[in-house]
């Protein structure tokens, strides 16, 4: 098993041997029974690595890739609204309920590695769409936690099913 570690003082990340700067939620980072939908901040744990989406024409899965994987399209939403059965999942759109588009006009989603954070099961209200994924230049994220895409491409490979991410 690896584990990402995310010092979220020093906004830095460690995987393996190399020490990654990253970025988190523009309110910082708080514990996860604290943690709100919109509140900005990034859930402080050991989240499992549940899978990665990639963006077609924008990115491509590694070759030898383990983690489980798929592509994104123009329908593909994920659930934000505490009222939806479905909060905290993937989505079709267009979609009754209040739902983050996963297409986005940036590169920020352009590959997204998904965390399980409240997602077993998910409890309403308590933060939705805690992804990894690719930084704009070292800005806040909601909530996630962020990098360069060039180190994000050279991570991907080397996570496999059972890896975390260890916020702290």
């Amino acid at each position: 098993m690896n584990a990402i570690r995310v010092d979220s003082k020093a906004l830095t990340l460690r995987f393996k041997d190399k020490t990654i700067p990253c970025t988190i939620g523009r309110s910082g980072a708080c514990s996860a029974d604290t943690k709100t939908e919109g509140d900005g901040c990034t859930p402080l744990g050991s989240w499992s690595i549940r899978g990665a989406l990639f963006r077609p024409g924008r990115s491509t899965p590694p070759k030898g890739i383990t983690l489980p994987w798929r592509w994104i399209s123009e329908q593909d939403g994920w659930s934000d609204d505490p009222l939806d059965p479905n909060y905290n999942r993937p989505v079709s759109l267009p979609h009754p309920f209040s739902a983050e588009t996963l297409i986005r006009d940036d590169p920020l989603y352009d590959i997204i590695v998904v965390l399980g954070h409240n997602d077993a099961p998910p409890e309403p209200g308590n933060g939705s769409a805690i992804f990894f994924h690719i930084w704009n230049e070292g800005k806040p994220t909601e909530g996630c936690v962020a990098i360069a895409r060039r180190e994000m491409d050279g991570i991907l490979l080397a996570l496999a099913p059972g890896d975390v991410m260890e916020i702290r």
